[in-house]
């Protein structure tokens, strides 16, 4: 029996109509699928599945929250997910995936498994920049940063005091111009 068995669903034995299954994903299903992006979690799903005359159409409710990395600390933090996908699927000769949405499944098969499909809508998500919230990240993590951290020949007097977290996006160094590429800045390019 597959680790996975519980989220395959058969298709060839589906009536006509809407049809509703539910799962939470917990540790156990985060540690099988041995995803890079999240290892723990908790996120409680609602697949309806509707049959037409030709096709199945799944409309996924994902709900809950998983752990990751901090993009700033890199201490576990809670991601809240909230997600509605949707997928159509086919019968055919062999599997493949026509689009972001379109998979076709071989017809003498007659199932999908699901597993795979519910942790790549949980990990598409999850933001690229995932911080904690101000205050929060990992003291020593933060005071090995500004410890580090490039700062401007103006800014010596900041050196002793206490720089926030937020001190560390990419936000604030936006005004701050590196003189290397200033003279870049005077290039014409309407001579060509």
């Amino acid at each position: 029996m597959s680790k996975f068995s519980l989220y395959k669903i058969s298709l060839k034995n589906l009536s006509q109509g809407v049809h509703t299954y539910e799962y939470e994903l917990d540790r156990k299903f985060f540690e099988a699928i041995d995803g890079d992006e999240v290892k723990k979690g908790n996120v409680k799903v609602t697949v309806t599945v509707k049959k037409t005359s030709s096709t199945f159409e799944f409309d996924f409710t994902l709900k809950g929250v998983v752990q990751v990395p901090c993009s700033r600390c890199l201490d576990d933090m809670n991601q809240e997910i909230d997600s509605h996908n949707r997928l159509i699927v086919k019968f055919g000769t062999e599997y493949s995936e026509e689009s972001d949405e379109i998979i076709i499944v071989p017809e003498d098969e007659g199932e999908i498994n699901i597993a795979w499909f519910l942790y790549e809508f949980i990990v598409l998500n999850i933001p690229i920049k995932h911080t904690h919230a101000s205050g929060e990240c990992n003291k020593t993590m933060s005071s090995k940063l500004r410890k580090h951290r490039a700062v401007s020949t103006d800014d010596d007097s900041m050196e002793d005091e206490e720089v926030a977290d937020d001190d560390f996006s990419d936000d604030n160094n936006s005004s701050v111009s590196d003189p290397r590429w200033d003279t870049l800045k005077e290039l014409n390019f309407d001579d060509n």
